[in-house]
């Protein structure tokens, strides 16, 4: 029996292994340097609780991968703070930009006032990480005018996708909706499995051809057809389901490659209804999603964590 404070006398005391010598050693683990850039993950579509709750798992993922890390989010569409002394509940990605140059220049003038020789900050006092699977152009370039309007010495990477990781989200996503196995090593089946996957997305043309190289790996995993299409299309989904068909593929799913809060409401569901599709859940915050949008990170200031690398679902 133990006590609060610990094992009861007798019982042995779990202690913690030595390090292991050698190559085989476990690497530590990185932290963020000291005074490194914030990580701020841009968030497209109308600011909601729902949204906020996946933005902050987001940057929860990304702080427990990457410890130290100084991680804010910024709505596309969210609210300016004037002032940038106080935040309101969905703040502006502009507000969050400047709100974090703000601060870095206050920690210089404190350091000088209190007798310290402190160069001038060359590096960025931020990167920013589009919360998109795949390429938006219209709302990259609304991303982009945030970071300029912010007057931010910032770094706007790339979009998350394509990536492995992203086709493992959306096998986990299909599986949990019952459309396909869970594990593609173990042989049994799922009565509701999909032979077709309709891969919807948004973001024009460039969207659809990037959301093709993720169903391609997606297509691998499942071993059945995928097919890419424009969600902001009128029809397109329609169509694609009905090219699926003339192939030979009988019971088709919907897979949204998008994340959630780029999202329209109901036009997924209107889609599926049209192509007469079962439907799976957007992306949402699967751990991928926090890991690659810290790989972004990462990448641009030449930290060097753990890359993120496809795994099997199990």
């Amino acid at each position: 029996m133990s006590s609060p404070t610990g094992p009861a006398s007798g019982l042995p005391v779990r202690m913690p292994r030595p390090r292991q010598p050698g190559r085989h050693r476990r690497p530590e683990p990185v932290a963020a340097p000291e005074g490194a850039p914030a990580l701020v993950l841009a968030v497209p579509g109308a600011p909601s609780t729902t949204t906020r709750s996946l933005a902050e798992e987001v940057v929860s993922i990304a702080r427990s991968e990457l410890p130290g890390l100084d991680a804010r989010i910024g709505y596309v569409d969210g609210e300016e703070d004037a002032t940038v002394t106080s935040f309101p509940e969905f703040p502006s990605l502009s507000s969050v930009l400047a709100h974090a140059s703000a601060e870095r220049a206050a920690r210089v003038e404190r350091a000088r006032a209190a007798g310290a020789e402190v160069a001038e900050p060359d590096g960025p006092v931020a990167v920013v990480v589009p919360l998109l699977a795949g390429p938006d152009g219209a709302l990259m370039r609304r991303i982009r005018q945030a970071v300029v309007e912010s007057r931010a010495a910032a770094e706007l990477t790339d979009v998350l996708g394509p990536h492995p990781l992203l086709a493992e989200a959306l096998h986990v996503r299909l599986s949990e909706a019952g459309l396909a196995r869970a594990d593609r090593a173990r042989l049994f089946t799922v009565a509701t499995a999909a032979d077709g996957i309709v891969l919807a997305t948004v973001g024009g043309e460039e969207a659809v051809q990037a959301a093709g190289i993720t169903g391609m790996l997606l297509a691998a995993r499942l071993a059945v057809p995928v097919m890419a299409a424009a969600l902001d299309e009128e029809g397109a989904i329609a169509a694609t389901a009905e090219q699926l068909r003339g192939s030979g593929s009988a019971q088709l799913a919907l897979a949204p490659y998008l994340i959630g809060p780029e999202l329209d409401a109901g036009l997924l569901d209107a889609a599926a209804k049209d192509a007469g599709c079962s439907v799976a859940e957007p992306l949402g915050p699967y751990p991928a999603i926090g890991k690659l949008a810290l790989s972004k990170y990462t990448t641009t200031l030449g930290i060097t964590p753990q890359q993120p690398s496809g795994a099997p679902v199990h």
